[in-house]
Order: C-alpha cells, then sequence, then structure tokens
C-alpha cells in the first residue's frame, strides 16, 4: 500500500531516490504502512514502519524519512532485531561538523601569523581535526578523510588520499590516527608525508555512503624546515626564526666603498600573500609530483617572479623613466607588490633586483659587490675606456654592476652527487635565459666555491657573477680604426663583501667565505683552474635584455688573464676628499705613489661619470689629464673637482639612484707599464627622523610622526614618502610636493597593532634629486 501524509506542521516525504538507497519499493510493497509518532515540542511526523512491528527508532526513522537527524529526541523501541529499518539506522554515521583546530595547530606549526581563515600547516608534521559525528563512533563504522589537491586527484598519482584511522594501509607517506573518541566528538591526528606536494589541499570526509565537504575546507600544505625528513630541514632554530618567520629585514646595497641597509618588509604573513604564492604555484603549471621538490619550485619561482617570459609578477624597467608605474627606488617592501599581482594577474611595474630579491623569497637576501654580468660565459669582463679614462660602455654587453642581489635559499640536493646540500642561490633578476626562460639556480654555494660549475642549475653564470677577471682596454682611434692597448687585469675585485642580514641581529654579516676562497689563496686558484676546465668555447651571442650588443671589431683575447705586478711601485689611489652631498662640489683625489726607490714620470688621465648600480652610464661629467713625477717613496695627489652644475641637471632626468664613477689610467715612462684603477662613490642624504613610543598594546593606537629636514644646498622635488608597518598599519604614501632648503616637514599616521612582539615602521622618502632615504624604527606589541 502506498504512504499517506497526515496535515502536519512540516510534511516529509521519503523521496524515491532514498526509498531505492535502501532498496525499498514502497509501491510495489505491500509490507509497510505509516505510523504517527510524537516527537520532541509536540510535533508529529509520519515514518514508514513495517506491519509486524508497531515502533522504530526515531531518530532513525525521522532520518530515513529525510529529516534532519537529531531533530527528534526520544525515541521508541523496535523489539524485532531484524528490523531492516533498524539494522539501517545503526550503519547510518554522518559527519555534523569539522573543526580545524586552527589556533592549537597554526602554533604547532609555525603558522600563526598568516592573516588567513583557513587552516595552514607544514608537511611531514602532525595536525589535529576534531569531527562531530550524529551519534558515536562504532568499531563497525566506515570513517574516511580525503585529502585532494589538483584538478584531478587520483590515488595512484599522490594527488588523493584516502585515509581510514582503522586501517594500516599507508596512503603515499600520509598517516591518520583517532586521538580520542567520546560520545559525538571524534578527535584524529593527520600527518602528511614530509615530501608530499606542496599547495592547497581540499578536504572532505565519508562515511559510509555520507559525505561531508566542512566549510573553509581548504588546507595549505607548506614546505617544513621543522621536519628532520624534509628535504628543506633547517636544524638551528635561530636560522628558522630569521628566514620562515622573520617578516623584516635588510637588503644591502651602495658600492663596496660605501654599503648601507634598505629596510624591506618580506610581509609574507600579510593579507593575499599566501594565496599569490598558491596562484604562482598554479600559474607554473608544475607538475603535482613536481611540486614535491623544493629544488624544481624554487627554480620555477625565480621565473614566475620577473614577467619576461609568463607575466610574472614584477616587470623589471633599467631605463631610469618609470613614468608608467612605481620606481624601484620607492618600493619598500613585498607585500604592496603581491597584492596588486593577486588583484589584477598583470605585471607590478616597476622593479630592479633587490625588488626581485625580496618577492622571491622571505631566505637570505644575499648582496654581491662588484658583481659581473658575464654574458659569454668566458669568466671575464671586458672594460673599454678612452684616452681621457671614461668608459665606452656601447662595446660591450658585458657589465660589473656596483650591487647585485639575489637569494640563497636551504635544502638537500637529493638530484646531484653527495656533498652539495646546503645554501643553494637564486635569481629572479631576467639576466640571462637558462632553459630558454629567464630564471637562475638554484646553484649549490659549494659548486660555485670549489669551480665545479658543470652541475644544475646556472652555476656558470653565478661563479663568473662573484670570481670574473676585470680586463681594461684603452681603444683609441688610428687611421680610421681602433686600436686596442690592454692596460691591465684585476683579477681580485669582483666578488667583494658578498652581504646578507645577520642571523637574529641588525647588522651586516658578510659571508664572502661561503661563496669562494680566499684571494689569491692556493685553494682558490685551484677553484679558478677548475672552472675554467668546463667553459664552453667563447663568442657565444649575448643574450642581455637591457644591455646593448657590442659594436666593433671582435679582439682575440686568451681565456685566463694574468694580473701583472708592477716593477716600478708605481700604485694608484683614488680618495675622495669629503662626504658626497647632491648640490656640493664632488670633490675627489688621485694618489700616484710610488713604493719602491727611483724616480718615475707618470702620464695620468682620470675620468668622473655618472652612473647607474648595473654600470650603465648616464652623463661625463669631466676629466683631467696631467703628467707627475714621483721620485723615492713619495706620492703625489692629482684633485679632481666637479661643480654642481655639472651634475645636478643628469641627477634629476634619471629616475635612478645614481653613483659616482671616478676612474684613472696610468701609463709610466720607459716601461711597458700601464695602471688602472676605479672607485664608485655613493651620495649621502639627510636622515628622517621617527617619533613614536618605544611600546604599544595590542588594538590600542598610538600616533607615528614622520619629520625630516632638507639639509642639502639644493631643493627637493616631487617629494614622496612612503611608509608601512607590518601588524600596525597598511602602506600609507603622502606627495609631499617640493621642500626647499631649510625646510621641515613632518607627517602623521594613526597606529593600531594587531599582533604582539617587536613589530618595525619603515619609511622611504624619493624626489627628482634624492632618489632613496630610507628608515627603519622597531616598537615592542604587547598584551
Amino acid at each position: 500500500m502506498s504512504l499517506e501524509l497526515l496535515q502536519l506542521p512540516i510534511q516529509v516525504r521519503p523521496s524515491r531516490a532514498a526509498v531505492k538507497a535502501y532498496d525499498l519499493d514502497l509501491a510495489k510493497s505491500s509490507e509497510w504502512g505509516h505510523v504517527v509518532l510524537a516527537a520532541s515540542q509536540g510535533e508529529q511526523w509520519q515514518v514508514p514502519r513495517h506491519k509486524s512491528h508497531h515502533a522504530v527508532p526515531i531518530r532513525a526513522a525521522t532520518h530515513f524519512a529525510g529529516i534532519p537527524t537529531g531533530a527528534c529526541k526520544k525515541q521508541l523501541c523496535c523489539p524485532c532485531k531484524n528490523c531492516l529499518l533498524k539494522k539501517l539506522a545503526e550503519s547510518d554515521l554522518t559527519v555534523t561538523k569539522v573543526d580545524f583546530l586552527k589556533s592549537q595547530n597554526s602554533v604547532q606549526h609555525h603558522t600563526d601569523a598568516y592573516n588567513t581563515s583557513n587552516l595552514v600547516v607544514r608537511r611531514g608534521q602532525p595536525f589535529l581535526l576534531q569531527l562531530t559525528l550524529s551519534r558515536e563512533l562504532r568499531a563497525t563504522d566506515k570513517l574516511t578523510l580525503h585529502f585532494s589537491i589538483g584538478e584531478r586527484p587520483m590515488e595512484p598519482t599522490g594527488t588523493l588520499m584516502s585515509l581510514n584511522p582503522r586501517s594500516m594501509r599507508n596512503i603515499s607517506g600520509w598517516q591518520i590516527a583517532i586521538i580520542k573518541s567520546e560520545g559525538t566528538e571524534c578527535m584524529l591526528s593527520i600527518t602528511s608525508a614530509p615530501n608530499a606536494a606542496v599547495g592547497i589541499y581540499g578536504l572532505t570526509v565519508r562515511t559510509g555512503s555520507n559525505v561531508y565537504k566542512p566549510e573553509n575546507n581548504a588546507v595549505y600544505l607548506l614546505f617544513n624546515p621543522w621536519c628532520e625528513g624534509d628535504i628543506v630541514f633547517l636544524s638551528n632554530e635561530a636560522e628558522r626564526k630569521e628566514y620562515v618567520l622573520n617578516d623584516t629585514g635588510y637588503i644591502y646595497v651602495g658600492s663596496v666603498y660605501s654599503i648601507h641597509s634598505k629596510p624591506w618588509n618580506f610581509g609574507q604573513f600579510e593579507e593575499y600573500i599566501l594565496d599569490t604564492c598558491m596562484y604562482l604555484l598554479d600559474k607554473s603549471k608544475l607538475k603535482m609530483s613536481s611540486r614535491r621538490d623544493p629544488v624544481v619550485v624554487s627554480r620555477a619561482m625565480s621565473a614566475l617572479v620577473n614577467a619576461n617570459d609568463d607575466n610574472g609578477v614584477v616587470m623589471g624597467n633599467w631605463s631610469g623613466k618609470y613614468e608608467n608605474g612605481t620606481s624601484p627606488m620607492a618600493w619598500i617592501g613585498s607585500v604592496a607588490i603581491l597584492q596588486q599581482y593577486y588583484k589584477t594577474k598583470k605585471p607590478v611595474n616597476y622593479g630592479q633586483c633587490w625588488v626581485f630579491s625580496g618577492v622571491l623569497t622571505t631566505a637570505r637576501s644575499v648582496s654581491n659587490f662588484n658583481s659581473a654580468h658575464d654574458t659569454d660565459e668566458n669568466l671575464r669582463v671586458d672594460i673599454y675606456l678612452n684616452e681621457k679614462g671614461e668608459k665606452l660602455k656601447w662595446m660591450s654587453a658585458d657589465s660589473i654592476w656596483n650591487f647585485h642581489v639575489w637569494n640563497d635559499v636551504w635544502m638537500k640536493r637529493k638530484d646531484l652527487p653527495s656533498g652539495f646540500d646546503g645554501w643553494q642561490a637564486i635569481d629572479a633578476t631576467p639576466q640571462e635565459q637558462s632553459q630558454g626562460i629567464f630564471q637562475c639556480g638554484p646553484c649549490p654555494l659549494k659548486a660555485v666555491k670549489d669551480g665545479d660549475v658543470y652541475l644544475p642549475y646556472d652555476s656558470k653564470f653565478v661563479y663568473a657573477e662573484v670570481n670574473a677577471d676585470k680586463v681594461y682596454w684603452r681603444v683609441k682611434m688610428e687611421n680610421g680604426k681602433n686600436e686596442y692597448t690592454k692596460l691591465g687585469v684585476e683579477s681580485q675585485s669582483v666578488g667583494a663583501s658578498i652581504s646578507t642580514k645577520a642571523v637574529g641581529q641588525n647588522r651586516r654579516e658578510d659571508i664572502t667565505w661561503e661563496y669562494k676562497f680566499p684571494e689569491g689563496s692556493s685553494e682558490e686558484r685551484a677553484s679558478m683552474k677548475r672552472a675554467i676546465s668546463f667553459l664552453q668555447p667563447s663568442g657565444m651571442t649575448p643574450r642581455a635584455r637591457f644591455a646593448a650588443v657590442p659594436k666593433g671589431e671582435s679582439i682575440s683575447k686568451d681565456i685566463v688573464q694574468t694580473e701583472v705586478v708592477p716593477k716600478s711601485g708605481v700604485q694608484l689611489e683614488i680618495i675622495k676628499e669629503k662626504p658626497l652631498y647632491p648640490g656640493d662640489p664632488i670633490e675627489v683625489a688621485i694618489i700616484v705613489k710610488s713604493t719602491v726607490g727611483g724616480s718615475w714620470t707618470v702620464d695620468l688621465a682620470s675620468s668622473c661619470q655618472l652612473q647607474s648600480y648595473t654600470g650603465k652610464v648616464h652623463a661625463n661629467l669631466g676629466y683631467i689629464k696631467q703628467t707627475v713625477k714621483v721620485e723615492g717613496q713619495s706620492e703625489v695627489l692629482v684633485p679632481l673637482k666637479i661643480m654642481p652644475d655639472a651634475y645636478m641637471k643628469a641627477l634629476a632626468t634619471v629616475d635612478d639612484e645614481e653613483h659616482v664613477q671616478v676612474t684613472a689610467i696610468a701609463e709610466i715612462h720607459g716601461t711597458p707599464e700601464k695602471l688602472t684603477k676605479e672607485v664608485s662613490l655613493s651620495f649621502e642624504y639627510p636622515p628622517i627622523q621617527v617619533q613614536m613610543p618605544e611600546t604599544a598594546k595590542v588594538n590600542k593606537d598610538f600616533t607615528c610622526a614622520f619629520i625630516f629636514k632638507n639639509k642639502l644646498n639644493v631643493p627637493m622635488d616631487n617629494c614622496k614618502l612612503m611608509v608601512e608597518g607590518l601588524g600596525i598599519f597598511k602602506m600609507a604614501t603622502f606627495e609631499e610636493g617640493d621642500i626647499q632648503p631649510g625646510r621641515i616637514i613632518k607627517s602623521e599616521v594613526i597606529c593600531t597593532p594587531t599582533r604582539v612582539g617587536e613589530k618595525k615602521i619603515v619609511a622611504r622618502l624619493t624626489s627628482n634629486q634624492v632618489k632613496d632615504i630610507s628608515v627603519e624604527k622597531a616598537i615592542m606589541v604587547t598584551h
């Protein structure tokens, strides 16, 4: 007989699909009727019953009828052990809630600072989930957790993990266990494999034929430097705090003669930053199996951070013109860049090497001073000078950068012979293509140090950056042709003062020793000899996008250059007479020094040029040519003075931080000896003052004031102040206009701390004349 419905507050009829799911066909059966049961709060429900029995468990009956489980509190007993409905009810377990225990898990996994509502955990480490069930969990119940990643998750590919706490079956190294089961609450411990693919996993829970998908079911799985089974394991806790958890730091810029720190907010915990990383992972199109390996992931990320091949994060620009974007000098951190990219999915304008480094990773940001850009893999950078000592930049695609910034990341290299674990250099700056894409690394520092440049990835290029020789040539027009005279070789100047922020301290640490043996040592010579043995023949076509392709005659030169020691004992030095402030005269001196007896006549030529940190010459400021005599152990000082009118206009027309390059050439009469010397000098600027309390409390406002006085002798036009405090206030920009000499400006920000601990506030001031005045100040935030 068919089922009938009474007119009740809520009418429920079992669907035919639901009936068939239990192998019941009400239309054909004559064994089923109906019964009206009294439920809680006086409501009545109609449920099916077997003719031979007068009652079934209300909880089971209401679930069978489509009424939410748990709506009825009372139960009537069914005396028949064989009642089909009762058996169905007893097996019908459902999940009503999943608690990701975010606060507890995130502290254990060092992810509590991430600004996201989802659970973020690290691979190879247990995390807890608490399930709320429709009834107590029984030994016969089927309970399976499914963690899936990618578009087509499948168990054979390791992209679908079906975890049954009662099964000993191991799914791709993942583990699950019941920690506690009491009443309707069940606590589970899940441990992902230490080599699991990183990314966003979806979670569903299956109980029998029921599938429960929690709200916010996405679980972010990251590499784990705290897990010994993970190949990124880093045993030193202080280093983990510095390179993984510290969201602020310094990037070192300037020149080897004047190194200064640029405060940088890495901001990995800020809103949308983690999602941007996951978006880039998907954009990389890496196979899920490749996402297990930090070697492959870091290499892909070095390509995705620059925009050259795949509409990556940052568009590089070294032109000095940045009208359609933000000058690389103006950025104070990675947060605004990554958030803009995530919002628009378009490259952010513009960046240079320190920006690419800051965006790529929070791990060691490394600055290499006198960094060689060797385009043809011959471990040599040729520098061409005219008779005045001025660089002829157009003649070579090779260059020496005042500094270049990349990153070191820590991992084991199971893809290489033993001995190359540890720090690996990666570089997102688009200098040269590698395997057809602008990417670089990871390259083991040990391979660079030992000269094992045959190892992947890009070890030849990185080796040249820190070890190339500088070869000076004088170019002179004779009979309508360029004549080339080799002036000298510097084999110890490239790769100097390789710097990074010290662990746990706000100071610069010199890590040159990690990249190379002491210059001139037997180990260093052996490393160079070994590296040269792996070089390809010279004459390769330069591939640099922003360097000019050389023109003119080719010159045959030996690969191995010998640095000649002058027998005369004559030496050159270049010193600055006073600090370099924009608007003041540039005053330097060339010292011709004799260290042995005798009398020497020296023809001296020296030039002063304005150039970018990449070696690009923007203006010739002046030169001197003079013949001097030195006798015995003596020295002669030759001054070179450039007035402000000669350089201030050029300084204002280029939107880069310019350096003053001074180059000197000396020829000693009566000998074949020729000497060269060059230095790069940086401008100095007035400071920004920050006024704020030393301590603050969470969610309690305080005021931070930024004060600047123009102590220069020239106006600062089109001034812009950018300020940011991670966990305190979002980035703000103040248009300050023109600041005349002696004028003081003051800008204030209302700050509301949201996180405890030491927080840092960073400010950067730019103008047409002054490109980068930076300051950082810390404040302790408490509860």
